[in-house]
């Protein structure tokens, strides 16, 4: 005996668009995916040394976080406007740079208690 058919409610829609958007870092071909989680620890990896870097280098935290946020934002921009649907591999990749250095200094700010 099959089960019947799920009606199309709007719960039901919410739960599709759900579903839809977390397996949607899962799809794609290996080389997506892979090059994907590269471009997130790279993203990390360089968010925790550019922030000890350049906290040697200018010795002040909040200028540099200042200006590291203002180039995330500035890239958020321009992407909004240059993509329109799917975006290529080269925004994947820029994508998972930005969320990797942001999770970077957000990691860092709640080490350091500030």
């Amino acid at each position: 005996m099959s089960t019947p058919p799920v009606q199309a409610t709007r719960f039901q829609h919410l739960l599709d668009r759900s579903a839809a958007a977390l397996l949607q870092g899962v799809r794609g071909t290996w080389r997506r995916r892979s090059l994907s989680l590269i471009a997130l620890l790279a993203g990390y990896f360089a968010g925790n040394n550019l922030t000890s870097y350049f906290l040697v280098t200018i010795g002040q935290r909040p200028v540099v976080v200042l200006l590291l946020v203002v180039g995330l934002e500035g890239l958020v921009r321009v992407r909004s406007h240059q993509v329109r649907g799917e975006p290529s591999l080269a925004w994947v990749i820029c994508d998972h740079l930005r969320l990797g250095l942001v999770y970077a200094v957000v990691a860092e700010a709640f080490k350091l208690g500030s």
